[in-house]
């Protein structure tokens, strides 16, 4: 019988763990630049999934698409339509992204859009180190969401 939770299983249904190479330290004591490095590669394999299951496979067409969510700019808005959805914890962990000095500057944001992002997606690795799988899901869910200004 497997301890592992309905969760867990959600979204790894046949125990495969195909990339199951926990962090050498518990998600809440890494370094938010860490936790913003894997959010980066997360979300961007969930959005490359997402524009692959809509009906238009050009290469050229998928990277443009795909941008419109990986951008620093998309991402500080999603964080924006998150930010009042989210659990104490997890805004913590924003705030922290946030405030991190990562060292590098955004080619097409303004710092502000930035660090942002970073929050975005510190929050996206937290998430997914914590194996929040629905909770995750739902946050990546939410971040395709369109703006009615936009």
């Amino acid at each position: 019988m497997s301890d592992r939770t309905s969760d867990e299983t959600l979204y790894d249904p046949f125990g495969l763990q195909l990339f199951e190479c926990p962090p050498a330290k518990e998600p809440h004591l890494l370094n938010p630049i860490v936790l913003a490095y894997i959010g980066d590669a997360v979300y961007e394999v969930f959005v490359r999934k997402y524009v692959i299951s809509l009906p238009n496979h050009k290469p050229n067409h998928l990277h443009k698409l795909s941008t419109q969510y990986v951008s620093a700019k998309a991402q500080a808005r999603s964080l924006t339509r998150l930010l009042p959805h989210l659990t104490e914890e997890e805004a913590d962990i924003v705030k922290r992204g946030r405030n991190a000095k990562s060292g590098t500057t955004a080619k097409n944001a303004d710092v502000l859009e930035y660090r942002h992002s970073t929050a975005f997606e510190c929050l996206i690795g937290y998430l997914y180190y914590k194996k929040s799988w629905e909770r995750l899901h739902a946050v990546l869910q939410l971040s395709l969401e369109k703006d009615s200004s936009v």
